[in-house]
């Protein structure tokens, strides 16, 4: 399976680009995972900054699931299923500090929401790529989940 990671900005904590490697790591027996950054805006106007980061990601040209709080919500065996169903390639999207644009929203494929909780754009790449293993070890009935 290929899964393409696309998110805006650099992720600047240490340990999350440890834990990222982490998990990137564990998935390589299963998918083969790309990261692609789109260049984070430094933009005053928010609804300016997200729509320049919106263009960005538009251009790519890919359908993508976005990751963003007021989608699905979905245990980690429903996103296991999910992600079985989408075939052999899917792309994720997730935004910066701020979100992403109405047509970055309108344009996803489908929207799921890590959780209730809001997290800071670095955590939800890191929770992405965490529960994106654990799917993995779902559905190939590894001892990961519990």
């Amino acid at each position: 399976m290929k899964i393409r990671l696309i998110w805006v900005g650099k992720t600047k904590e240490q340990f999350v680009i440890e834990g990222i490697g982490k998990y990137l790591k564990m998935l390589k027996p299963y998918a083969a995972v790309s990261i692609e950054e789109t260049r984070e805006e430094k933009v005053k106007d928010i609804q300016r900054k997200l729509e320049r980061e919106g263009e960005r990601i538009l251009k790519l040209h890919t359908p993508y699931v976005l990751l963003d709080e007021k989608g699905k919500m979905l245990t980690s065996r429903q996103f296991a299923e999910f992600i079985s169903s989408e075939g052999q390639e899917i792309s994720f999207v997730v935004g910066g500090a701020y979100g992403v644009s109405e047509d970055v929203r309108e344009a996803a494929r489908s929207t799921v929401a890590l959780s209730k909780m809001t997290f800071t754009h670095d955590m939800a790449r890191l929770f992405l790529v965490e529960q994106l293993y654990r799917s993995f070890a779902i559905v190939n009935k590894r001892g990961y989940h519990h």
